[in-house]
């Protein structure tokens, strides 16, 4: 499973804090317990901490990368943006995220094949979030093609279905579960498939819980990666556990330490 971590992010307080005071220490600190907890990758986004979040992300990723060499997912609606990141990195990235609309692809595609980074199409466009699994399909399919069609490699792409909150769009869950099986169609090899996972539960009162079945249930129509909080141990624990059930790992007595230790 390719894990994301979701923690450096300008809308959690600590990290609004850390930008406004140029507090390094603390980036540096979540960066190092989201790798050392399984993360593959650390997505970074300014949030709307910033007046000039351009210089910000270059300023988070320097830090980042001054302890730890995990990929980045760079994250911002601006190309500017992460643009202005992927100008720092040093190691793999992923670009976090074009929708289907073909302006936005014009940009973020060109610009993943520059910096030869991952991308994350998201099943949306400017009208907003599909309500059923074949729109979401519709939307996919047109991101997929416009890859071929410009000589982006599929197995550089993640899909992702967008995942609504259960406690405003409780219907949604298995559409965008379903669409998760459906995107594993559309290409040959299949494409990769990732969540924002936190979106599942938001505004409501178990968030952990919620995440971690949601997760597993989607681990079981085949997804790939998440975008997540590592340092949730419950969380964690359940998608290792969801793996070995679905013979991605062998099985030993002490198969969640020998997870986090791969």
């Amino acid at each position: 499973m390719f894990i994301v971590g979701e923690l450096i992010n300008g809308m959690y307080r600590n990290v609004r804090e850390a930008i406004k005071d140029k507090n390094k220490k603390i980036i540096q600190e979540i960066a190092l317990a989201q790798t050392k907890a399984g993360a593959s990758a650390l997505d970074v986004n300014c949030g709307p901490a910033s007046a000039t979040p351009g210089d910000t992300m270059k300023w988070l990723v320097e830090s980042i990368q001054e302890v730890v060499d995990t990929p980045l997912c760079l994250d911002s609606t601006k190309a500017d943006v992460i643009e202005a990141g992927l100008s720092m990195a040093k190691n793999k990235t992923i670009i976090n995220s074009t929708g289907a609309d073909k302006e936005r692809l014009d940009i973020l595609v060109p610009l993943a094949l520059r910096y030869n980074s991952l991308l994350i199409g998201l099943a949306m466009n400017k009208k907003g979030v599909p309500q059923d699994r074949f729109q979401r399909l519709e939307l996919a399919a047109q991101i997929v093609t416009y890859c071929q069609e410009n000589n982006f490699n599929l197995s550089d792409l993640y899909l992702d279905p967008i995942i609504l909150p259960v406690n405003v769009a409780q219907s949604q869950g298995t559409e965008a579960l379903e669409a998760i099986r459906e995107f594993k169609l559309l290409s040959e090899p299949p494409p990769k498939t990732i969540v924002g996972l936190s979106n599942v539960s938001q505004g409501t009162g178990v968030r952990s819980l919620i995440n971690r079945t949601f997760l597993v249930m989607a681990q079981a129509c085949g997804l790939d990666g998440a975008i997540l909080d590592p340092l949730d141990k419950d969380l964690m624990d359940a998608l290792i556990t969801a793996e070995l059930i679905l013979n991605r790992q062998i099985y030993c007595d002490s198969f969640l330490d020998a997870y986090r230790k791969k």
